[in-house]
């Protein structure tokens, strides 16, 4: 399971980063990326972290979601509320069987957000799909670290049914490629006057869930560049 990162978005309390590293360690997860964590590096986070310190002292910190996705070909997050747009809901079972089934060589990040808030709009439009705990209607809220337990666990169940992956041959568009895509399909659709910058409504959030929902490898996004480089160029 060294190809799936847990990554915990701007957690206020310590506690809670070492308690999700020793659920972690537990399953066999190692990777830990920390985004704008509010106390870190912290004396209760080592504390609560009970021996699973190796993994915060290896824990990446990053200033914003998009640089601890850089290098990921999927990406699910974790939310318990709906959303404005759809996007497609798998459970912890479901999600870990998807993670485990990617190519080797890929890099696949499970996102939980703030403890009271959760993940911002913009943060789940990084996102490929979601994942909800089934819990209790009446008292729905789950702990931080109780979620990455959950998840770790399913992770781990699933890696132990799971057949030896394959290298990919053509790997999937990471984070960071996709990104510099959105921002060329962005100026493009400016430059043509399709999008209208005073009044974008939701167009790339829309446009972004289409993609995220294709997951074009390498080639296919170098492609569509092509294809936006070449429709400026006409245009002019």
């Amino acid at each position: 399971m060294s190809s799936v990162r847990i990554v915990l978005v701007n957690t206020s309390h310590p506690g809670n980063i070492g308690a999700a590293a020793r659920a972690m360690k537990n399953m066999g997860l190692s990777d830990l990326a920390l985004v704008d964590p509010q106390d870190f590096p912290s004396a209760e986070a080592t504390a609560r972290a009970s021996g699973a310190d190796d993994l915060l002292a290896a824990a990446s910190v990053s200033a914003s979601l998009e640089e601890a996705l850089r290098d990921c070909t999927l990406v699910i997050g974790a939310s318990a509320r709906n959303r404005t747009l759809p996007v497609p809901m798998l459970d912890p079972r479901a999600s870990a069987a998807l993670a485990l089934e990617q190519p080797a060589d890929s890099r696949v990040a499970l996102v939980f957000g703030r403890e009271r808030t959760g993940l911002t709009n913009d943060e789940l439009d990084r996102c490929h799909y979601l994942v909800r705990i089934p819990a209790n209607p009446a008292y729905p809220s789950l702990n931080i670290a109780a979620a990455v337990q959950v998840i770790a666990y399913e992770l781990r169940m699933a890696a132990d049914s799971t057949l030896p992956r394959q290298e990919s041959r053509h790997r999937f568009a990471t984070a960071e490629e996709m990104e510099r895509f959105y921002r060329h399909l962005e100026e493009t659709l400016l430059a043509i006057e399709f999008l209208d910058a005073d009044n974008p409504r939701q167009l790339m959030r829309r446009l972004r869930r289409l993609f995220a929902r294709a997951r074009p490898n390498q080639n296919e996004v170098n492609i569509l560049r092509g294809i936006l480089t070449a429709v400026v160029r006409r245009c002019r």
